[in-house]
């Protein structure tokens, strides 16, 4: 099926207005210091500017509606799977476009709805306070085919919290995917890192997450490069296998993913969910 492109650049064009004006809530996610999964340190990067700012943790809750359908029966995982997955199997012709949950629900809800027209399925990792603010949209998500997970309760920097903290932070926003769905999902990303401290695997296990999500390709249009950028970014990095960490609260991504499916199918690549893609 065909994508209106012009209904999709008049709604990004829309939303970066609303953006401009400060509608729009900040997105985050890049790496910061942590261990890979080989245990080898990651070197320290400069953090983009919201990141380097702590949003005030959420309110209490709002009431949310109770599940009205459960998640799609996830594959079961590759024996071999590691605690934290970087990339799937080079051997198959799939990669997994991941998504950091937060922002305007007009823009995700036109990522998803582009993502559907060209049969690709993403992973969202949501953050639990926009779970909050947003509760309908976490059933929009899996109504569409997609996989749903765990990116912490506020968003903050995950890999220098205590034990304590970082649990908390985990366990918050897997009580609200469970109270929206019906379960905690797979998948855990830790906020504001690439990788995950040893501290930080240690917890999202007693929570109940026994993999941990990371990446290998960072396009980083969470800085707003402009769409043709972030699509350049993608298709010049991705490969077979590769994890792909994207942000839904940013017109430009919307713009920008007709053309990285286009350039993606063109290298003979499908998109799939994370499970999917380690199954």
């Amino acid at each position: 099926m065909t994508v209106d492109r012009r209904s999709v650049l008049r709604s990004a064009s829309r939303l970066a207005a609303l953006s401009a004006a400060g509608g729009l809530a900040a997105a985050c996610g890049a790496p910061s210091d942590g261990r890979g999964a080989n245990g080898a340190s990651v070197a320290a990067r400069p953090q983009p500017v919201h990141l380097t700012e702590s949003p005030a943790p959420s309110a209490s809750p709002s009431p949310s509606p109770s599940p009205t359908a459960t998640p799609f029966a996830l594959p079961p995982l590759a024996p071999d799977t590691p605690q934290e997955v970087v990339t799937g199997p080079h051997s198959r012709p799939q990669l997994a476009l991941t998504f950091h949950g937060q922002g305007d629900p007009a823009i995700a809800t036109a990522l998803l709805e582009t993502a559907e027209q060209r049969g690709a399925r993403l992973t969202v990792l949501a953050v639990g306070s926009w779970l909050d603010e947003q509760p309908q949209i976490a059933q929009r998500i899996l109504s569409g085919g997609h996989e749903l997970g765990n990116h912490t309760q506020n968003h903050l920097d995950i890999c220098s919290m205590s034990a304590d903290q970082a649990r908390e932070e985990i366990a918050q926003c897997a009580q609200r995917l469970e109270r929206l769905t019906g379960s905690i999902g797979r998948w855990f990303r830790p906020s504001a890192a690439q990788y995950a401290t040893r501290t930080v695997k240690e917890q999202a296990q007693q929570v109940g997450y026994a993999h941990v999500l990371s990446f290998d390709v960072d396009p980083r249009d969470y800085a707003d490069p402009g769409a043709d950028a972030v699509t350049r970014r993608v298709l010049k990095s991705a490969r077979a296998g590769s994890v792909v960490a994207l942000h839904m609260g940013h017109p430009g991504t919307v713009t920008a993913l007709p053309a990285i499916l286009d350039g993606l199918a063109e290298q003979g690549l499908h998109a799939v969910t994370a499970s999917e893609l380690c199954a």
